[in-house]
């Protein structure tokens, strides 16, 4: 295990995050189903015997469940001080499949791998665009990637209300923000998710569903329990850097010369972000 220790840019970011990572519980706060959607449209049944690398990788909730799609190499990226609580996550592994390293993303070399993802980092770094080139930076010749961001389309709710709440709640202690602020505050939007989901439980018409905000996000998030709405509140909350991303940014990414223009995809996920990768050049 390799840590670097010397400051940098999303440092304070890094920290916020690992408060909480470290105190949630063993094994994944993700369900299968999520790692699944927030995969798709790749088949983790293809990352069998493969090299696999993800950056900003939090407790290992996401590795958790790569690994059972048995990929040779699972290796990750954290900039906050989880490594110890990665480990023990995913103690169960082969010994010799983990290689974990704390570290910044955009400086760090890994080397390069069949798989590299990034799920919910790059809209909290200073610097999105060079996540991004780090991204392709360890993806070799022919190998795939994939990364999901904040979209700034269908976030105007958030974006108006919660950002002027986080440069405030950012500065204050984490214990504060979980439990003071985003338990109470998410309160509201856990029973408006709620009632929409008994409202329309098969969906509802495209014209329709525009009408209301956040209904896409609402019905997903509403098969999950109050602790994964604050989660995800503290997470908003806590952050001292969260940029919302255009599709028009995330076009201008995936036109890098390095990429397989065939092979690029941007999928808009529950209406409020943005799911998108492809292949690099062999």
């Amino acid at each position: 295990m390799q840590t670097e220790d010397a400051p940098y840019p999303d440092s304070a970011t890094a920290s916020a995050f690992s408060e909480s990572w470290n105190r949630l519980r063993h094994s994944s706060v993700y369900s299968r189903d999520q790692f699944l959607d927030w995969f798709s449209p790749l088949d983790p049944n293809e990352l069998e015997g493969k090299a696999v690398l993800e950056l900003g990788f939090g407790n290992g909730s996401l590795l958790y469940h790569v690994a059972t799609f048995e990929p040779s190499r699972l290796s990750g990226v954290e900039l906050g001080n989880t490594l110890d609580t990665a480990y023990r996550n995913l103690s169960h592994l082969p010994p010799g499949m983990l290689e974990l390293r704390q570290g910044d993303l955009t400086q760090i070399d890994m080397g390069q791998f069949d798989l590299v993802y990034c799920i919910g980092v790059l809209h909290h770094l200073k610097a999105p665009e060079a996540g991004f080139k780090a991204v392709l930076r360890h993806t070799r010749p022919g190998g795939r990637f994939h990364c999901w961001v904040y979209a700034h389309e269908g976030n105007a709710v958030v974006r108006n209300l919660v950002e002027p709440l986080r440069k405030v709640a950012s500065r204050l202690p984490w214990w504060f923000t979980k439990y003071a602020l985003a338990a109470p505050l998410v309160i509201p939007f856990f029973l408006y998710a709620k009632c929409l989901k008994a409202l329309f439980p098969t969906g509802a018409s495209d014209r329709l569903s525009a009408k209301i905000p956040l209904f896409d996000y609402s019905q997903w998030i509403a098969q999950r329990d109050f602790a994964f709405f604050r989660h995800v509140a503290f997470d908003q909350l806590v952050s001292p850097q969260t940029v919302y991303i255009r599709r028009s940014k995330v076009e201008d990414w995936i036109r890098d010369p390095r990429i397989d223009p065939g092979s690029t995809y941007i999928v808009f996920r529950n209406g409020n972000s943005w799911k998108f990768g492809g292949r690099t050049l062999s």
